[in-house]
């Protein structure tokens, strides 16, 4: 380790030269380890003015690294690493059936809190019903759990890299021995909702991508997609309107690409998320069933 390079590199967060997120990807490069580059930051910010740089908000169970492992459920999970273009460290949940059999593997894209315990817990969720799962830590290590700390480490994402580390996720599942390719499905809430839309306009080798309340493409966008979509929306999010689900559903029509799209009455934004008061138990059962569908149809798990 360059010790004085990681004094620098503590030195040019706490004046605010690079943003939380350079400061954690290039920590771990630099220490070896996402928990230590977590406790580096957490001394950071101690001290700080808590006035003028606020301590973020870190799930340490998200960034740890954990051992591989089987549930009693059957299910092998473990926190894996692999590589962006540039040779530095990604990260991201893995979830599968326990044993050697190769399975279809799906990327789930987290919300704008960050690999939480919720994004896990749907990654397990996939894998009870026969996928590799792997979910992205697209901001690397930081979980937020209040809407101002969302709202700053959302600011801080560069969506277009951050579709390139999805596309990097793919090729580490598609290099597995336990995952059936040659294509994988992909599917996203909330800002992952969106994600997986541009994804689905740079990556070929996506089988199927499932969009939960994600902010909808312009129609000229959505008719470059190079993905069957499912589309599973609110009628009450405040933040989507319903005439851009439907005009972007349009577009995909007109370009003659396979796309449903299910607009929930009742149901408003995050209606899927269990952990949060927006959850809508009948929309979000009625949307599984029909995500598990639409990959079944499309990357069968049997």
């Amino acid at each position: 380790m360059d010790r004085i390079y990681v004094m620098e590199l503590a030195r040019s967060f706490q004046v605010g030269e690079i943003s939380r997120r350079v400061f954690l990807k290039k920590a771990t490069l630099a220490l070896g380890s996402v928990t230590t580059a977590n406790l580096l930051l957490a001394a950071c910010n101690s001290n700080s003015s808590p006035a003028t740089n606020p301590p973020p908000v870190i799930d340490k169970s998200a960034s740890n690294a954990e051992p591989a492992g089987e549930t009693a459920t059957g299910l092998a999970t473990e926190m894996v690493e692999y590589e962006d273009s540039d040779g530095e460290k990604l990260m991201g949940y893995l979830a599968r059936p326990a044993g050697n059999e190769a399975k279809p593997a799906v990327v789930v894209i987290q919300e704008w809190w960050g690999l939480d315990d919720h994004i896990k817990d749907v990654a397990r969720r996939f894998a009870e019903q026969g996928y590799v799962a792997l979910a992205p830590d697209l901001y690397h290590g930081a979980v937020a759990t209040e809407p101002d700390e969302a709202r700053k480490l959302v600011m801080e994402l560069d969506m277009a890299e951050a579709v390139k580390e999805i596309q990097r996720g793919i090729d580490f599942l598609q290099a597995q021995a336990y995952v059936a390719g040659p294509k994988v499905g992909i599917v996203g809430f909330c800002m992952g909702g969106g994600l997986v839309l541009q994804t689905a306009l740079a990556e070929d080798d996506l089988a199927a991508g499932v969009v939960f309340y994600g902010r909808p493409l312009e129609p000229d966008q959505a008719k470059q997609v190079k993905a069957p979509i499912l589309g599973l929306y609110g009628r009450n999010d405040q933040g989507i309107p319903v005439d851009a689900v439907e005009a972007m559903h349009a577009a995909f029509n007109e370009a003659t690409i396979q796309n449903e799209v299910h607009i929930y009455d009742g149901a408003g934004h995050a209606f899927f998320n269990n952990t949060r008061d927006s959850y809508n138990q009948q929309a979000a059962s009625d949307a599984w069933q029909r995500a598990l569908t639409w990959f079944g149809e499309r990357l069968p798990a049997t």
